[in-house]
């Protein structure tokens, strides 16, 4: 499973950052959330689908299983 963050949808709320902090990271320079790793550990699957579906601006995409 893959996820990235769509610069244009992102409202900047942090909530997956606070959901997934280990996927996820708040970039002050792009005033974004960002994806830290290529390719999302099992462990945390759940967490970052639980983001995506949470997301207020929908910015979250998943590829993958």
């Amino acid at each position: 499973m893959k996820a990235s963050v769509d610069k244009e949808l992102c409202m900047g709320d942090r909530n997956c950052n606070m959901l997934c902090p280990e996927v996820f990271k708040y970039d002050e320079d792009e005033l974004m959330s960002i994806v830290l790793v290529e390719e999302i550990p099992d462990i945390y699957k759940a967490l970052v689908i639980q983001s995506a579906e949470e997301c207020p601006g929908g910015a979250i995409n998943i590829e993958g299983d």
